[in-house]
């Protein structure tokens, strides 16, 4: 199978398959940030006394995980724009999908981090006259989000690699692009074999450093 391996194939691909991969590398920054955003409303929102509010983003976080990512994709990319009238394009589709999707698991990890910060403090904070937003943005959530650094980033990692699932909206993202080449240049082998280095270097250089974070926060 290796007799004939050709390392040329690679080395003229290079140019193409970095392009997929910044648009891999550009999605998951994207969406790492606006999930957590949502993902922080939504954990603010599950933690609420105001039982109707708790009661929608619970909802929300179930539906979201009980669906597929790529189902998500189709929605986003099919029924919205039959919804709005106009298409919205594949990198907005695969971004809002994205980004809905991950909030959902973003909010359970912050919802996880905001319940580890002692009540103490939040009390401490009350007797000092704080607000409840007040309390949540300078006392709890810097706290939680130190706590949670090391479980986001690894959401972080799988994010990027379910970001090969763009090419059911025809976006060129690496995998799509290593699998165009595969086709093109008959060499299925060869850059298969090297995306799969790819993205084992990449999650496993992100892998070694949470765990150097996790080691750090034990300390």
């Amino acid at each position: 199978m290796f007799a004939d391996f050709d390392f040329g194939v690679i080395l003229g691909a290079l140019p193409f398959l970095g392009e997929g991969l910044m648009l891999s590398f550009g999605l998951t920054i994207l969406a790492v940030i606006g999930g957590m955003v949502l993902g922080t409303v939504l954990a603010l929102m599950r933690v609420s006394s105001f039982w109707p509010v708790s009661w929608l983003s619970a909802g929300y976080v179930n539906l979201i995980r009980s669906v597929p990512l790529i189902l998500v994709i189709f929605w986003f990319y099919f029924l919205v724009p039959l919804a709005i009238g106009r298409p919205i394009g594949g990198f907005y589709s695969a971004l809002i999908a994205f980004v809905i999707f991950e909030a959902a698991y973003y909010s359970e990890i912050i919802r996880a981090g905001i319940q580890s910060v002692s009540r103490g403090q939040v009390l401490a904070g009350q007797a000092t006259g704080m607000r409840y937003w007040q309390i949540q943005r300078y006392i709890v959530l810097p706290q939680a989000f130190r706590n949670m650094v090391p479980v986001l980033l690894t959401q972080a990692v799988i994010l990027f690699q379910d970001t090969s699932l763009v090419y059911v909206v025809s976006l060129r993202d690496f995998m799509t692009a290593s699998s165009i080449i595969a086709r093109n240049e008959g060499r299925l082998v060869e850059m298969y074999l090297f995306a799969a280095l790819v993205y084992f270097l990449i999650c496993f250089a992100a892998s070694r450093y949470v765990k150097r974070l996790q080691r750090s926060y034990a300390l």
